[in-house]
């Protein structure tokens, strides 16, 4: 059974609309802007703590938490949100990221980008992730990933 989310008020869960097979109804919404990067890390801190879950597995979730916030802000569009979920039995804390979608190939950030320096994103989530992915659903992108918690 998966962890019940215990949130001070400003890092509460809300509706927003999309439910997440792993994260039903609870999700957090993100500016999507830069500094949703710094707000996924603050939520998901706090929750790894609660959790009780060891430095090592929270510092590989933050950084795959950072990553792919990271990537739907500079390769996506609004709107963006975050889903954690720590299931003990299974061994292992779920990470969702949804965002709206790739942005269109001659716009936004996406073209920003140097070859040297895309890429590396999806391939740190390979190291970290038992297993991770991606799928579609109505209106929206949702990028996952499974960190194990067992060692």
């Amino acid at each position: 059974m998966a962890s019940m989310y215990v949130c001070p008020p400003d890092l509460l869960p809300q509706q927003t609309g999309t439910r997440h097979t792993s994260t039903p109804g609870r999700t957090w919404a993100l500016a999507h802007r830069p500094e949703a990067v710094r707000q996924a890390r603050r939520i998901s801190r706090h929750l790894l703590t609660q959790w009780k879950v060891t430095d090592e597995v929270a510092d590989s979730v933050l950084l795959a938490v950072s990553e792919l916030v990271t990537n739907a802000v500079r390769h996506a569009q609004p709107p963006l949100s975050l889903g954690l979920c720590c299931d003990p039995a299974a061994g292992q804390v779920h990470i969702e990221v949804s965002d709206g979608g790739p942005t269109l190939p001659h716009g936004g950030q996406a073209t920003e980008c140097t070859d040297d320096e895309h890429g590396r994103g999806l391939m740190i989530i390979e190291l970290l992730a038992e297993a991770h992915g991606d799928r579609q659903e109505a209106g929206h992108a949702i990028h996952w990933a499974d960190i194990t918690t067992r060692g």
